[in-house]
């Protein structure tokens, strides 16, 4: 079945089973004291709260806890990829010996698996079907890639890919939103207050939407990808066919039932209640995966 056909299909293995997993994100990634983390660690150090089962031992209460980061956080299937595929089962804990490598390979993967996400996206839009083609030919690259041995992803040229990428993902976007669409590109809008704006077809690439008030906001056809939406208010927002959200995006900002979503990225948990989660500083670290492809 092709990836257009059914889009489901296109990124089941491009989310977290934590089950099949190995705790890769709680040891191999490091992370600094702030609103995020309560504690410092180290990368390759295992996270305190990290059971030797590879369970997290707070996982119920990781917000009160001071460990709202490690909620937002998703591998994108990165995590069971590596564990099962390149390493076949092993661990970093029963064979130390795979510990270095483990881990880097966890980091190239989940760079990866994004760049698939975003394909995955581009074979969803009907009115980028001129992009279809090259969304299939490089899907089934980064695959090969994905399923390749540890020693062969450690020279994965990632920069290098995404140089690849990119160029269909804007494409794809303007065939959506049209070559006259509004652009807000890089855009400094750390605790705008765009409540009720009309925001259809905006190109928000790597717009700091920080705190962002943007309840009930129309975002359909938006181009997000890698705006920073930590702590923004999404509350009542209509995101339903905004372009290239990814988990950790909405994950980092807050919303209610309201919310309408893109129907490839589950509502989080913690938006039961419909507060945001608290902003880092505007001039604070963003997150790797909340750069994006661009």
């Amino acid at each position: 079945m092709t990836a257009d056909a059914d889009p489901g299909a296109a990124r089941a293995h491009l989310r977290a089973d934590c089950a099949r997993c190995v705790g890769l994100c709680c040891v191999a990634l490091a992370f600094s004291r702030s609103a995020d983390f309560a504690i410092d660690k180290e990368a390759g150090e295992p996270c305190r709260h990290l059971a030797v089962d590879h369970r997290c031992t707070i996982h119920a209460r990781l917000r009160p806890a001071g460990f709202a980061g490690c909620t937002v956080y998703d591998c994108l299937g990165a995590g069971q990829r590596v564990t099962q595929v390149t390493f076949g089962g092993r661990t970093w804990r029963d064979d130390p010996a795979v510990a270095a490598a483990m881990f880097a390979a966890f980091g190239v993967v989940r760079g990866l698996h994004e760049m698939l996400w975003y394909l995955a996206e581009v074979l969803d839009l009907p009115r980028a079907a001129a992009e279809h083609e090259a969304a299939r030919r490089l899907t089934a690259r980064l695959e090969q890639v994905t399923a390749a041995a540890a020693p062969v992803l450690a020279d994965v040229d990632e920069r290098a890919l995404q140089a690849e990428v990119a160029p269909v993902l804007r494409r794809a976007s303007t065939a959506v939103r049209g070559r006259r669409a509004p652009d807000l590109a890089g855009a400094r809008l750390v605790g705008a207050d765009r409540r009720g704006t009309d925001l259809r077809r905006v190109g928000l690439r790597g717009a700091v939407l920080v705190g962002a008030d943007l309840r009930r906001a129309d975002l359909r056809e938006a181009d997000l990808l890698g705006a920073d939406l930590r702590g923004a208010d999404l509350a009542g927002a209509d995101l339903s066919t905004a372009l290239f959200c990814t988990p950790m995006q909405l994950a980092a900002a807050g919303g209610d039932a309201a919310t309408r979503l893109p129907s490839s990225v589950a509502r989080p948990d913690h938006w039961q209640g419909g507060a945001p989660v608290p902003a880092a500083p505007a001039d604070g670290p963003v997150r790797p995966a909340e750069r994006g492809t661009a």
